[in-house]
């Protein structure tokens, strides 16, 4: 039986877009359409990546090009600011295609969904255009929500990526060299992710970004101030019951170790820790930043916006309790 649905893919040579071939290419009801690469064109698919049709190779369409392009739904990996051509093409054609994009473009923008499944789930229904979220802005929300409504004053954020989420283009930010026996920090005040969780937590939140020298994952370190005192055992209660039927969301005791999230399509939260007067807690979430800190984060809105099964491609039973 042939797949059900042709997607799209434009930015197909950076890591999160390898994650997407792979992910399309093993789903049940699920087949690429096409997958456009500028430096690649031309060239096999399956020279780089594993498991692919021998045929399909990689070509380079500009905006007008994929506007008259075969798809049914089209997944944008594109570096920030590169969205809105293909979005206006499409719109100059009079098609109203499944757009998930994965850059920042309209993650502030109020006419698109903001696709974090586990938080926003309820407004997805009859979404054709998903803004997905952030990897670093997806660890942040997830460890946040669950005490969202007790806040006092700022929510601090230290995070630390694997380098890979600096992207394939040359920078000190994944130059291996430069971050062996290295912790970078940069972007201290007004990182775009800071913005975007303050945006849709509806809560000020001050983020501190750095990367490591591992590949790929993202440890966060969430400091929560709250307005009345909670004990341990109930802050992992209201964290266990936020999440209880989330398939790729694990609540754990410790702290999770971003070691142990690297290729998983899930989140590990944990770590609760409380000052001693029960009005300060801090918890650690850990996510792979290319998978559902992008990648399979994108597979879950896809699946929701063409009607299948949310978790469809995804096999989330190492995450099951």
């Amino acid at each position: 039986m042939s797949a059900s649905f042709r997607v799209g893919l434009v930015g197909a040579r950076g890591y999160v877009g390898s994650e997407l071939i792979h992910l399309i290419t093993a789903h049940p009801d699920l087949q690429l359409g096409f997958v456009s690469s500028r430096e690649r064109e031309g060239q096999a698919v399956a020279d780089f990546e594993v498991g692919v049709d021998p045929a399909l190779r990689y070509v380079n369409f500009d905006p007008a090009q994929v506007a008259t392009a075969d798809f049914d739904a089209l997944v944008l990996a594109l570096p920030n600011g590169k969205a809105a051509a293909f979005v206006a093409a499409l719109d100059t054609a009079g098609r109203d295609p499944v757009i998930v994009d994965l850059s920042a473009d309209y993650r502030f923008d109020a006419a698109w969904y903001y696709g974090l499944p586990e938080l926003t789930r309820s407004r997805a229904a009859g979404q054709r255009r998903i803004s997905n979220p952030g990897c670093y802005a997806t660890a942040m929300q997830l460890a946040i929500a669950p005490l969202r409504e007790l806040l006092d004053g700022p929510v601090q954020c230290f995070g630390v990526s694997g380098y890979s989420g600096a992207g394939t283009s040359p920078s000190d930010k994944n130059n291996p060299e430069l971050l062996r026996d290295n912790l970078m920090p940069y972007a201290l005040t007004g990182h775009i992710h800071e913005r975007e969780v303050s945006r849709h937590m509806d809560h000020a939140v001050e983020f501190m970004p750095h990367v490591a020298a591992h590949f790929r994952g993202i440890c966060m370190t969430v400091n929560l101030h709250l307005r009345e005192a909670l004990s341990r055992d109930n802050v992992v209660a209201r964290y266990r019951a936020a999440y209880v039927d989330e398939p790729v969301i694990r609540i754990v005791d410790d702290a999770p170790w971003v070691s142990r999230i690297a290729h998983k399509h899930g989140v590990e939260i944990g770590g609760f820790t409380l000052s001693a007067d029960g009005r300060r807690v801090v918890v650690v979430s850990t996510l792979d930043n290319l998978l559902k800190g992008a990648a399979t984060q994108a597979l879950q809105n896809l699946n929701r916006a063409l009607g299948l099964l949310e978790h469809a491609g995804i096999d989330p039973k190492e995450w099951h309790a």
